[in-house]
């Protein structure tokens, strides 16, 4: 088969698929490819040798490579680019997959497929890639030709971005990308998002017409999206309206040093329901703020409470709580446009509010000292209590450093130790399927410009993506993993301890779910993975360790050991 370049009797460079489609990505501004390759992807890894700004970060495991992915979408405001490996790869690679989709993370993901000559006698690796992906992503798509490279690669960048953003999937067939073309590489389309909601004028005045003190602000995930922290902020001080965080979130786009910010709502209905019941309104900015895990009776939103949104999801709105007035708009753009609006909606009562805005701040203070004093009590426990790992984590960590969490055992006392004027220190995992923080971490550092980055993790978590810290080793990346370690699955026994039908609630027999017998060495698989690692038994020792992990530059480990709650 022909590989070299060559020209046709138009001047035009024939080249194959693979160069057709690096051409594309840097087109696109395009730094990192995550991926773990196989045999279908040779032509894409071969023809790499020729763009040396196309950066390959390998992970060992598809799920991994996904995470990363992510992780450096996130981090970076951009869409990630990442390749599997045919069907097996892509299948390894779905439980992180379905992260994304649930976190609304741009993700173009393409997968190496078969020759495409040889599909009909069933060869081995062959899958039908395009409906194993279809669940998990806004579209899947089978490239035939090199010469639709153009169109569909530049279409998954725009549809990623495109809202609600999420991930896409093109399936890229290795004759595809050996296949000779004398196609152009067409410029990326310049497409402005940042659309302003009409409606604005009578938001402002059902908004001024809600009572002081009786309104509160939701700042979900597309705030961070929408870099409109800011503009999120303007709008609370002016009305002085508690800030909540979505009750799962991914970010917490909010500054939780600000005085108004309230914390994250519960993941139960029942609960959520109970802390908005002294409110007569709710202002959403952006969708999916109020998801539930557990089933509870009734609606996260209390009778008579109103819900008012703004989202640049049209689908969003409405979906699941009646709203009597939402608008679809880029929050940033929509907020500026809507704060004068707002401000002269509201003048008359601008006492009121600053009045309200005081109550509200004082009240999220006694909230953090209130914190820090239980954490305070239990310094000196036996056994490292949770709230006190986190609170010592989150003293050694600062105000400076990013966050990827995925240790549910400590990650509500986290959240609310957090005080930081930069919204984008915290992220989260939404999507519920674990083994995604660790590689999270390492493409947020790779988002961040290879800043330093601390990635929170429970022991079981760890476990399901450890050979991430090979690619932070590998990348030289400044990612301490912290482990924190309680030898169980605490969070199911939790949850089963709170259903009193339960057999194993009554007789303290959990099955599947102590990591004891035999204890796990993470410190050796850390070294095991080129990494150094530290185990901290004395919460003294706790800020010590991290603080020393984040001076090293390198990657690193810390574990944790804390009691089971």
């Amino acid at each position: 088969m022909q590989i070299t370049a060559v020209s046709d009797i138009d001047g035009q460079r024939s080249r194959r698929g693979a160069d057709i489609l690096l051409e594309l990505l840097e087109s696109e501004g395009v730094r990192y490819i995550f991926g773990n390759p196989g045999t279908t992807e040779l032509p894409l890894i071969d023809a790499l040798q020729k763009r040396p700004d196309l950066h390959y970060v390998l992970a060992l495991q598809e799920a991994s490579a996904v995470a990363m992915a992510d992780g450096y979408a996130q981090a970076a405001g951009r869409p990630g680019f990442l390749n599997l490996h045919t069907a097996g790869g892509l299948g390894h690679g779905m439980g992180n997959l379905l992260n994304a989709s649930v976190s609304q993370t741009p993700l173009v993901v393409t997968a190496g497929q078969q020759d495409s000559r040889h599909t009909i006698s069933d060869p081995l690796l062959f899958g039908d890639l395009v409906s194993i992906a279809t669940p998990a992503v806004k579209w899947a798509q089978e490239v035939m030709h090199a010469d639709q490279l153009p169109i569909l690669v530049h279409r998954a960048f725009n549809d990623a971005m495109a809202a609600p953003t999420g991930p896409v999937f093109l399936s890229l067939p290795m004759d595809v990308m050996e296949e000779m073309s004398n196609i152009a590489s067409t410029p990326p389309s310049h497409i402005d998002r940042q659309s302003i909601a009409g409606g604005l004028p009578e938001l402002a005045q059902a908004l001024a017409r809600i009572a002081p003190g009786r309104l509160g602000i939701i700042a979900g995930d597309e705030v961070h999206a929408a870099g409109a922290s800011a503009q999120v902020a303007a709008v609370a001080e002016l009305l002085g309206a508690p800030v909540f965080g979505s009750s799962w979130p991914s970010r917490i786009p909010f500054a939780t040093s600000h005085p108004l910010w309230e914390g994250n709502l519960p993941p139960r209905a029942a609960d959520i329901a109970a802390k908005l019941g002294d409110y007569d309104a709710i202002f959403a900015l952006g969708g999916k703020s109020l998801i539930t895990i557990l089933y509870s009776e009734g609606s996260a939103v209390p009778p008579g409470c109103a819900i008012y949104q703004v989202s640049a999801d049209i689908g969003d709105l409405g979906r699941t709580f009646y709203t009597p007035l939402s608008l679809v708009g880029h929050i940033k753009s929509s907020l500026e446009a809507f704060l004068p609006l707002l401000e002269q909606a509201t003048a008359a009562n601008r006492e009121a509010y600053a009045k309200n805005r005081k109550k509200v701040a004082d009240r999220n203070a006694g909230r953090r000292h209130h914190a820090v004093e239980t954490a305070l009590q239990h310094m000196d426990d036996p056994v490292i209590a949770p709230c006190v790992a986190a609170y010592e984590a989150v003293r050694a960590i600062g105000p400076d450093v990013a966050i990827v969490d995925e240790a549910i055992a400590t990650s509500s006392h986290v959240r609310s130790f957090l005080d930081s004027d930069w919204p984008a220190q915290y992220s989260f995992l939404r999507g519920g399927a674990l083994g995604w923080g660790m590689p999270a971490a390492v493409g947020a550092s790779l988002g961040l410009g290879r800043e330093p980055v601390v990635c929170l993790v429970g022991d079981g978590a760890s476990l399901y993506s450890p050979q991430a810290i090979w690619t932070a080793a590998h990348e030289k990346l400044p990612v301490t993993f912290v482990i924190m370690n309680n030898q169980e699955y605490n969070v199911l026994k939790g949850f089963m301890r709170r259903q009193t039908h339960y057999v194993s609630s009554r007789n303290g027999n959990y099955l599947a779910m102590d990591l004891n017998d035999p204890a796990i060495d993470y410190q050796a698989m850390a070294t095991s993975y080129g990494l150094s690692a530290i185990r901290v038994t004395r919460a003294s020792d706790i800020g010590p360790a991290i603080q020393a992990g984040i001076a090293s530059g390198r990657a690193n480990v810390v574990e944790i050991m804390i009691r089971a709650e």
